[in-house]
């Protein structure tokens, strides 16, 4: 018998989200609607632009190695669609799988195009795990001593490529073109600028909550809750990234409540951001309709030529 997963992702998130709740009550949720205000969510917005055109940085450049190369427009178009597909459909990944096939479609390969969605996504990760380690490291942080599980996690990832390298063929040429001379550097920038966005991002739902601690706490916490974030267990993103919040906060010496805040106000804030996205599929529903009535308007031209032809 097969595993549902997309009912397993779904109802692990709606279970986090269920004993926060219990635990937390509606508090936290209802401080967090009042505290996010115009000017949070406008200086998100515009963060998020950032964050987009260096994320679409990272896709063209491992879609350019793959082969399957796409035009910065529709890059930039096909990301924000995606974005706001992941905030509001369960599973938090679907806007990922639709631009993925799209993309495929559109150059006539689509095992390559989810192939590079795959790989621009998961290097995006990697880079953001191995930020997560050096803030660790290298601020002061009551989260200091989680240093080790990052490395732990670093390590993993490691060899999980070294197995791939010699054991996986397909997996193996994937993994040496990402890793190709240009495109790593590339993908190491772009991943970069793109946590980097989020975290600011984080920081803005920080300060609207009205928190106020050390730099290093902030920043290591930021970095901690966008690497849980990639949890699959999510109900479109929303679940183990408050759960996480909290107990973040919490260890940090900061109250959880405040976190769970901080964490729904960052929800609000990232899912808003998305909304250029939604303007996208606006339009994708236009220019069908508009192909829809030119495609019968030529019909009924052909079938009118036809008629008095054989009249």
């Amino acid at each position: 018998m097969s595993v549902p997963w997309p009912w397993v992702r779904l109802l692990g998130g709606a279970a986090v989200l269920v004993a926060l709740l219990w635990h937390f009550g509606t508090g936290p949720f209802t401080e967090a609607w009042q505290v996010t205000t115009w000017p949070a969510v406008v200086a998100a917005l515009l963060v998020t632009v950032a964050t987009t055109l260096t994320s679409t940085w990272r896709w063209r450049t491992v879609a350019r190695a793959f082969g399957v190369p796409l035009g910065r427009r529709d890059a930039v178009t096909s990301y924000y669609r995606s974005q706001f597909l992941n905030a509001t459909l369960p599973g938090g990944v679907l806007g990922d799988a639709h631009r993925a096939v799209r993309h495929g479609r559109g150059v006539g390969d689509v095992t390559a195009g989810v192939r590079a969605t795959a790989w621009e996504r998961g290097s995006g990760q990697i880079v953001q795990l191995c930020l997560l380690l050096a803030a660790l490291a290298g601020l002061a942080s009551p989260l200091r001593p989680l240093a080790s599980l990052a490395a732990g996690g670093v390590l993993v990832v490691a060899v999980g490529a070294w197995f791939v390298l010699h054991h996986g063929k397909r997996l193996s040429a994937d993994l040496h073109t990402v890793l190709g001379l240009g495109t790593a550097s590339r993908v190491a920038v772009a991943s970069c600028g793109s946590s980097l966005g989020h975290l600011a991002v984080f920081l803005i739902a920080v300060h609207a909550a009205g928190v106020h601690a050390p730099w290093g706490v902030l920043v290591t916490t930021g970095l901690l809750v966008m690497v849980g974030s990639a949890i699959p267990l999510n109900v479109a993103g929303w679940g183990p990234r408050e759960g996480l919040t909290a107990w973040a906060f919490g260890m940090a010496g900061l109250s959880s409540a405040v976190g769970l805040t901080v964490s729904v106000v960052y929800g609000v804030l990232a899912a808003v951001a998305t909304l250029p996205g939604a303007v996208v599929l606006v339009g994708d529903v236009l220019a069908r309709r508009g192909r829809a009535r030119v495609e019968v308007r030529a019909t009924a031209d052909t079938d009118e030529r036809e008629g008095v032809r054989h009249g």
